[in-house]
C-alpha cells in the first residue's frame, strides 16, 4: 500500500496545485458527444493516485451491477470531494455548457479513482451510467491496453492525455466499456454528475 507525503496531505486538503500551466476553457469536440478540455496537471494527477492507494480501500464490489476495483474521493477525504465538486461547478460545468447549454448544475453524484491491474480488474464491460453527463480523466500512463471505447461513436481515449477530462453524456447514446490491460497499471477518475432533481 503507497503511503502519503505530508505535500500531498496539504494538496489533497487544499487542493492546491491541481490546474495545468495552459489551463483553458477550451471544449474540444472529438467524437460525436464526446468533448476533451484540460483540468488537472499530471503532479495531482499522481498525488490522487497516491491518496486512493494509501486508503487501502480498492475492493472488488460484487453486488455492483458494472463491478470495478474504485475508491470514492469522499472515502480519500471529504473535503477534498466538496472541493473538486465546487471546483467543477465553477470552471468544467462552464465549458460543457458550451456544448449543452440546456444543462444545469446539480453537484457531483460520485467521483472515484478506478484501478486496472492484471489479475485483478483487467477491463469493464459495456455499461451506461446513471449521470447527467459523465467524466473521466486520466491519472497516469505507462500501461498498455486497457482504452477507453465508445462503439456507437467508433471512438477511444488512446490518445488522451493526462489530466485531460473527457466528457460525454450519460444513460442512453453512449454505452462505453475498458478494453482489455495488457501490461501494467491503469487508474483514472470516473466523474458522474448528478441528474436534475425530481
Amino acid at each position: 500500500m503507497a503511503s502519503m507525503s505530508h505535500d500531498d496531505l496539504q494538496q489533497i486538503l487544499g487542493y492546491h496545485g491541481a490546474l495545468p500551466d495552459d489551463d483553458s476553457d477550451e471544449l474540444r469536440r472529438v467524437g460525436d458527444e464526446l468533448y476533451l478540455t484540460t483540468c488537472w496537471d499530471a503532479s495531482f494527477c499522481a498525488t490522487v493516485i497516491r491518496a486512493a492507494e494509501a486508503t487501502g480501500a480498492f475492493e472488488h464490489q460484487p453486488d455492483d451491477p458494472v463491478p470495478g476495483h474504485e475508491v470514492s474521493l469522499a472515502v480519500i477525504s471529504p473535503r477534498l470531494f466538496e472541493a473538486v465538486q465546487d471546483d467543477f461547478g465553477r470552471r468544467i460545468w462552464p465549458r460543457l455548457r458550451q456544448a449543452w447549454p440546456y444543462i444545469d448544475y446539480y453537484g457531483l453524484r460520485d467521483v472515484f479513482v478506478i484501478r486496472y491491474a492484471l489479475g485483478e480488474q483487467e477491463s469493464l464491460r459495456i455499461h451506461h451510467d446513471i449521470a447527467q453527463v459523465s467524466a473521466s480523466i486520466k491519472l497516469n500512463d505507462g500501461y498498455d491496453g486497457g482504452v477507453l471505447e465508445f462503439p456507437r461513436q467508433g471512438y477511444d481515449n488512446r490518445e488522451q492525455r493526462i489530466g485531460e477530462l473527457l466528457a460525454w453524456p450519460s444513460l442512453v447514446t453512449h454505452p462505453h466499456q475498458t478494453g482489455q490491460l495488457r501490461a501494467g497499471t491503469k487508474y483514472a477518475l470516473t466523474v458522474w454528475f448528478e441528474l436534475p432533481a425530481i
